[in-house]
């Protein structure tokens, strides 16, 4: 890893596109200090426990305890992200139609995303003030009133724009994905706090040190074991292997075709908790008139990942766009008709239809491998959260530790690519 970003730093291109992508992250990590005018954010650090907060404020690197011009950061840009590709599953025909016209049908419906992320990013700052405001005992928004919320809102759907701005910088002129990015930062940002939470709890406010340290080590032995686990989950990958007939090559040649267990990545993670904030967003409408209701303990048990239940859910959720996502991410029908005009086949498999339904059924049986292991990752720490004691952001420590591991490898990945793609170009000049 150290020996690629050194020979990286010696090419000029990705030497200023990592300059330009920790620029970018800089100017981030400056906005989630930047509180929204008309708050007073330290009425809301009784409500770190809750799922939302948690949430926001893991993914946004600490922006919402802030309660920064960052705070909602990328999350309404993937709701908009789920929305937009559910309904082009013959949902809106101008959307699947979009879908199907390459960069143009990708440029119409990435506006279209933004467009509705700009929506939702508005009404989820008016849930989510609304309702932390109410459940902080009105000691969040210093003079509540209609206008003040309208400004609040429309401060942080700016922040929110600006955040997504930042991430398709990012993707266009710096190193590895921009989205993918920022919440990787705003998670690595997070953990010298955590750390020192973690020692304060363990080493300083209580007088079981032997058993502390026993504890530690071995939380510190599970983590590095995880880690290791993980990484090699993620680089796991099946290879199909492929035959191009002598009518194409002017001889027979065996290739192939890798298929990742995971092949879904980080993003049924971010999908899936993304997906968990939107009715706790909701819920914050209707958090100052029927907190006390029936219907509304319900619901929030439902979609608060700490309580069994909400974890159950959160954990179904990711299983579901693991399938959702590595169909969409592999096509199946795309593939077999790309290999059936180069003149490859799978050998025993028959080309056209038979090739498309093989590539789908191991598709989905290396899907169910991927939906397992990332359905553990993330609900392991929380369980061991509630049993332990731990950190509350510990709770999320899976789900942190899959999008930062993914993230880093992806752009690893980007990295040395461009390294040989410049490789190739000069073989070729020379």
């Amino acid at each position: 890893m150290f020996g690629l970003l050194k020979n990286a730093f010696q090419v000029k291109d990705i030497r200023n596109r990592i300059f330009f992508t920790l620029g970018m992250l800089i100017v981030f990590r400056i906005g989630t200090h930047i509180t929204v005018p008309g708050v007073n954010a330290g009425a809301i650090q009784n409500l770190a426990s809750t799922g939302l907060f948690s949430l926001l404020n893991t993914f946004g690197g600490g922006a919402l305890s802030q309660y920064s011009i960052f705070a909602m950061g990328v999350s309404p840009y993937i709701t908009s992200s789920i929305v937009i590709q559910l309904l082009q599953m013959d949902i809106i025909p101008k959307f699947t139609e979009w879908s199907k016209q390459g960069e143009v049908g990708r440029r119409k419906l990435n506006q279209a995303t933004k467009y509705l992320a700009v929506v939702l990013a508005f009404v989820q700052s008016i849930g989510i003030s609304i309702g932390f405001n109410q459940l902080s005992n009105l000691g969040l928004v210093r003079n509540p009133g209609l206008e003040t919320y309208l400004m609040i809102a429309l401060i942080m759907t700016a922040g929110s724009m600006l955040v997504i701005f930042i991430g398709d910088a990012i993707t266009m002129n710096g190193i590895g994905n921009g989205t993918s990015l920022i919440i990787f930062s705003g998670i690595v940002a997070r953990i010298p706090a955590d750390l020192v939470t973690f020692y304060e709890d363990r080493f300083v406010n209580s007088s079981e040190l032997t058993t502390n340290i026993i504890f530690t080590v071995a939380l510190l032995v599970a983590m590095l074991l995880v880690v290791i686990f993980v990484v090699y989950i993620q680089q796991a990958e099946r290879r199909i292997p492929v035959q191009y007939s002598k009518r194409a090559t002017g001889s027979n040649q065996a290739a192939h075709l890798p298929l990742k267990i995971n092949s879904a990545g980080v993003i049924p993670v971010i999908f899936a908790s993304s997906f968990m904030m939107t009715p706790q967003t909701i819920l914050g409408f209707f958090a100052a008139n029927h907190s006390e209701a029936t219907w509304y303990q319900v619901v929030n048990t439902l979609v608060n990942f700490r309580e069994p239940i909400g974890a159950a859910i959160y954990t179904i959720l990711i299983v579901v766009f693991t399938y959702f996502y590595a169909l969409i991410q592999i096509n199946p029908e795309k593939m077999a008709e790309n290999l059936q005009k180069s003149g490859a086949y799978i050998p025993s498999v028959r080309p056209g239809r038979g090739t498309e339904e093989y590539i789908t059924g191991l598709l989905m049986r290396l899907s169910t491998v991927g939906a397992v292991f990332l359905g553990l990752i993330a609900l392991l720490p929380i369980v061991a959260s509630a049993l332990w004691n731990l950190p509350d952001s510990l709770a999320l420590g899976g789900t942190s530790l899959l999008i930062v591991i993914g993230t880093a490898l992806d752009t690893a990945r980007q990295i040395e690519g461009r390294m040989v793609k410049r490789n190739y170009q000069g073989f070729i000049q020379k």
